[in-house]
């Protein structure tokens, strides 16, 4: 297996002829049968792989670009492993001492950095353990910045590596006896160095190569399924479910009400002009028989009546859920409600009137009462969710999901719903990547119809991005991509 010299090699503690067996390794790595990578790949990257001696420093190996020269310091992006005595080599993704070109545009690129953090976290996830064995930098740009000192602390095997190259190291791997593992992180690593760099495994590796890509993809936009939120919702009670546009938010709360809840319960949606005395309780107009014929009288709100319901049946559970939650100014909806929300504390606040039983003027929520919000992260023009209310509630993020669109969408469908997620994915910042459009964009199963579905339904939703400013850092490539879908 192409691989399997370069895994010997770091978990073997010998460094006898280091230069050449790391040679050996780097050629097995291109060319069908037994390679991974398309011979032409060459080009774009070599080894460097110095003869370890007493006075060589931090011995090391590297994967650099073959722009650099043939010895002395280098520049741009590489993957390096350094040996250690008594320990397998650490795997690092590391920005040459030289500087960043001719990387610059790579690791300057939200989606390099996005994807060595998804990569990081899926292999503490599977390969740690319980322990911690892959760290990743916020910006691997930031050669002005150490490791921290807790990265630091957990490896102190590798000191010496850390005070030498302790600012140029932006993504690790610190191997255990699971030679897997090593395999796993070298897989990810290096598919993404050739990747950016224009190569893609050979045919034969296609497979592989779609398989670790889905697996740490998971971890950069986690898959949820409904029994998730159902187990959330059973131990924490009050749960926001939040998301890009057509990710499916609302469906998924419906459901939960009508299957995991058999309808008992009640869906309710926020807006603007929503009050405290619609949504907790209040005075409302009540027609009387005496001379006035008009009275004030307190009427309880959609989450009073909820839990009412919820108190006349206690072996049953009860779900309120709180469409476009966020749409309210949640702080004079709520009121002091917000005292009520604590998962595992049973409250109870008094009310300014009567309310009637089952309550009175005394005010709780009743165990079996859940309530689940669901917010479109796409929406700025709405309240802003304070901490007091993150606090309480389980937030749980539902993102796009191509399994969905390959299940149900036409081939038009599938490439165009890659093409838009790749995209947001590489150039989006933090806050512009949850706005990236949904799979429910992309469902049309008939080929015939799919290019007017994404001219009528997608288009205007991306070209209102483009005109509020929400993709500014990589509207060209967004108006591209409109002129691809309108040219259908």
């Amino acid at each position: 297996m192409s691989l399997a010299s370069l895994v010997e090699i770091i978990h073997t503690t010998t460094l006898d002829s280091w230069t050449e067996r790391n040679k050996s390794a780097f050629a097995a790595l291109f060319g069908s049968p037994d390679g991974r990578y398309p011979k032409p790949a060459t080009k774009v990257v070599t080894v460097r792989a110095p003869e370890i001696s007493p006075d060589s420093g931090v011995p090391f190996a590297a994967y650099i670009h073959s722009s650099n020269p043939s010895s002395g310091p280098y520049s741009g992006l590489s993957l390096a492993i350094f040996p250690v005595a008594d320990r397998p080599s650490l795997i690092g993704m590391v920005v040459g001492t030289q500087g960043l070109s001719p990387d610059e545009a790579i690791l300057g690129r939200p989606g390099h950095t996005r994807k060595m953090q998804a990569i990081c976290r899926w292999l503490n996830r599977h390969y740690g353990k319980g322990s911690f064995v892959s760290w990743a930098k916020q910006d691997p740009t930031r050669t002005d910045l150490p490791i921290p000192d807790n990265v630091r602390n957990a490896w102190p095997e590798y000191k010496s590596v850390f005070d030498r190259y302790g600012k140029e190291l932006y993504a690790l791997y610190c191997p255990t006896d699971d030679h897997a593992g090593t395999d796993a992180a070298l897989t990810a690593f290096l598919d993404v160095l050739f990747e950016e760099r224009g190569f893609q495994p050979i045919a034969s590796c296609q497979n592989s190569y779609k398989s670790v890509q889905a697996s740490w993809f998971e971890y950069l936009m986690p898959s949820v399924e409904r029994g998730q939120i159902s187990d959330l919702l059973a131990t924490r009670r009050y749960v926001i479910i939040q998301g890009p546009p057509g990710t499916g938010k609302t469906r998924m709360a419906t459901q939960l009400l009508a299957e995991e809840y058999a309808g008992r319960g009640r869906s309710i949606q926020f807006h603007p002009n929503t009050t405290y005395e619609s949504f907790v309780g209040g005075l409302a107009p009540a027609t009387t028989s005496g001379e006035l014929g008009l009275r004030f009288a307190p009427v309880p709100g959609f989450l009073m009546q909820s839990a009412a319901e919820a108190y006349a049946d206690p072996s049953h559970k009860y779900l309120l859920h709180i469409d476009e939650i966020n749409r309210a100014d949640l702080s004079k909806v709520l009121g002091e409600a917000i005292f009520l929300l604590e998962p595992g504390d049973l409250r109870t606040i008094r009310l300014p009137h009567d309310f009637g039983e089952p309550f009175h003027s005394k005010f709780s929520l009743p165990e079996n009462l859940h309530i689940i919000g669901t917010m479109n992260s796409a929406d700025r023009s709405i309240a802003i969710v304070d901490v007091a209310l993150h606090r309480r509630f389980a937030f749980i993020s539902l993102w796009p999901r191509m399994s969905v669109v390959e299940q149900h969408g036409c081939k038009t469908m599938q490439n165009a719903f890659k093409e838009l997620t790749s995209t947001f994915v590489e150039h989006a910042t933090d806050d512009a990547l949850s706005l990236v459009p949904g799979h429910s964009y992309f469902l049309e199963a008939d080929e015939l119809l799919a290019p007017r579905s994404l001219q009528v339904n997608l288009a205007p939703l991306l070209h209102e991005y483009l005109a509020n400013g929400y993709v500014t850092g990589f509207a060209e490539a967004i108006r591209g991509y409109l002129q691809q879908i309108e040219s259908l």
